[in-house]
């Protein structure tokens, strides 16, 4: 079947570099990827263990846990 597509011009340009450089069509690497969204299993999203360090501790006194600045002042302060 004949379709259009419009696609970004430096996608296609990097799309028909490519076809080339594996000795195929623009058509039969747009089916391949096709197949492959398609076909792909739909896994899970995995729920992962994050260890807590049960120590006590925490910040220095004086550092605003709320600033990047902070945070970074207070991190190369203690290298």
């Amino acid at each position: 079947m004949k379709t259009t597509l419009d696609l970004n011009d430096a996608l296609l340009a990097k799309a028909k570099v490519f076809a080339v450089q594996q000795q195929t069509t623009l058509t039969r690497l747009v089916e391949d990827g096709l197949k492959l969204r398609l076909e792909a299993p739909k896994t899970p999203t995995k729920r992962v263990h994050l260890p807590v360090y049960p120590g006590k501790g925490g910040l220095a006194p004086g550092v605003d846990s709320l600033s990047n600045k902070a945070m970074l002042e207070a991190i190369e302060h203690d290298a």
